[in-house]
């Protein structure tokens, strides 16, 4: 329900005691190199297990698309799996395979990610099947008029068959009025049937290039001999003239926004938006990481405001979730969401939701509180290690929505130095009605029909905002 930022997905540690874990270590070290064709090469070892992720990045999205191509980021996507001059259609995912390992690629609003988990041994299998598909794809007429329809139909079952991805969709086109995060990055169903495959040759030709692209490797290996391999695969591949996308400001938000979206459901649904800052964009740099912690409050497990007091307290929601991401390319929303409980409507929800707003702009969060909210922000630090698929993507999504991968390293260390007085702040700042959009789902018969729910892998890839 939730687009809680891949940075701050917290586990539910409540058992842990209010102090930072023993055990905690630095983190591996980050080697960082650029190739003559501006490929920036990160690599971070990590010994424990004879494994390793091997991540591209493109800088490109669907905040990059404009009117009339949205859904061309995500196609294109799906393309790259459908051969080059020296391997056809299907191939790359089979030799994966064949040595032991398994690729997929999902697309955001700000990057675009390919990546093949492998043994330690297979690194080269990898920079092999990504160099040769970074500059060479053959975007195959036939290939593509079948993976739009396939497109098409994901769309059909992930957005217009699902309520509430449905309201998600109409939600953000009502709350931007001028920002490319109110397109869906799956496209809007008619540029989808409008769309060329000369628009997708057009796409990749500007954004698929090396100088635009972010090679990270996390995992049993040596950073010289991974540089090595990425001169020798990924060097000859000629760069690329890229023109940052034109600044597309969301003007101020003058007056609360409301929409009502009428679909076939089984129950209500509700959506909440504040306009709010990213890091760049923020007034102070503290802001960012006080919504992050504000966001945790509301919804950081089990003891979280929400659940504790809406859904098992009050038992006025059956689910309620709140979210916020520091690490978007633009400015965003600190969303707030929720079901209501059998025996209770929207407006009372709506009503419950404002409430916990107005109580975190009235008093400071509690000091015990906020150490659980830390020991888990600690303790997440230390086992998110355990997954080396999780350490390349951080730097991967750091250094592909210009804020470097550095801050990896201090992204727990922000948040810990948040004080009461700054969520209370940021609350009372960007948490204003005049800020606000609110969404309702108004369920309509069903018809004896079942709304349904794509399957996991329809497409063979992902689709993430």
């Amino acid at each position: 329900m939730q687009r809680r930022s891949p940075l701050l997905a917290l586990p539910l540690l409540l058992a842990l005691p209010l102090a930072a874990p023993a055990f905690a270590a630095d983190p591996p070290k980050v080697f960082e190199r650029q190739l003559g064709n501006g490929l920036k090469v990160l690599v971070k070892p990590d010994h424990r297990a004879p494994v390793l992720t091997s991540q591209v990045w493109y800088k490109v999205g669907s905040s990059y698309e404009y009117g009339g191509i949205t859904g061309v980021s995500h196609l294109l996507e799906h393309m790259m799996f459908k051969g080059t001059k020296a391997h056809q259609a299907g191939e790359f995912s089979r030799i994966v395979a064949e040595n032991g390992g398994e690729d997929n690629a999902f697309t955001g609003a700000d990057y675009t990610a390919y990546f093949q988990n492998l043994a330690a041994d297979r690194l080269a299998v990898s920079f092999e099947l990504e160099a040769d598909r970074m500059r060479n794809l053959l975007l195959n007429p036939d290939d593509f008029t079948k993976e739009r329809e396939v497109v098409t139909e994901e769309r059909r079952m992930r957005t217009d068959d699902d309520p509430q991805a449905l309201t998600d969709e109409q939600f953000d086109a009502v709350a931007f009025a001028a920002s490319p995060y109110r397109n869906p990055t799956i496209g809007w169903a008619g540029d989808l049937e409008q769309l060329k495959v000369t628009d997708l040759r057009e796409w990749y030709r500007l954004w698929y290039a090396p100088n635009n692209a972010t090679l990270v490797v996390a995992g049993d290996v040596d950073p010289e001999q991974v540089f090595a391999l990425a001169e020798q695969y990924f060097g000859p591949l000629k760069a690329e003239t890229v023109a940052p996308p034109k600044s597309q400001a969301e003007p101020e938000q003058l007056g609360e926004k409301r929409l009502t979206v009428k679909a076939p459901a089984q129950e209500p649904y509700l959506l909440m938006g504040y306009k709010t800052p990213n890091i760049a964009a923020a007034a102070e740099p503290w802001e960012p990481y006080a919504l992050e912690v504000l966001s945790s409050v509301l919804d950081g497990g089990s003891s979280a405001r929400l659940e504790r007091e809406l859904v098992r307290g009050r038992e006025i929601a059956s689910s309620a979730g709140a979210s916020y991401s520091a690490f978007g390319r633009l400015a965003g929303l600190f969303q707030l969401s929720g079901v209501p409980a059998k025996g209770h409507d929207i407006p009372a929800l709506e009503q419950a939701l404002r409430a916990q707003v107005e109580r975190l702009q009235k008093e400071p969060v509690d000091a015990a509180e906020l150490a659980r909210i830390r020991t888990q922000l600690t303790a997440n630090k230390v086992y998110e290690q355990d997954s080396v698929f999780n350490q390349a993507m951080k730097l991967g999504i750091l250094e592909t929505v210009g804020l470097g991968w550095p801050l990896t390293d201090q992204y727990v260390d922000r948040l810990a130095a948040v004080t009461p007085e700054q969520v209370q702040a940021v609350a009372r700042k960007y948490l204003i009605p005049d800020h606000l959009t609110v969404a309702i789902l108004d369920p309509q018969p069903l018809d004896g029909k079942q709304p349904k729910k794509a399957p996991a892998g329809l497409g063979g890839h992902g689709n993430v905002r």
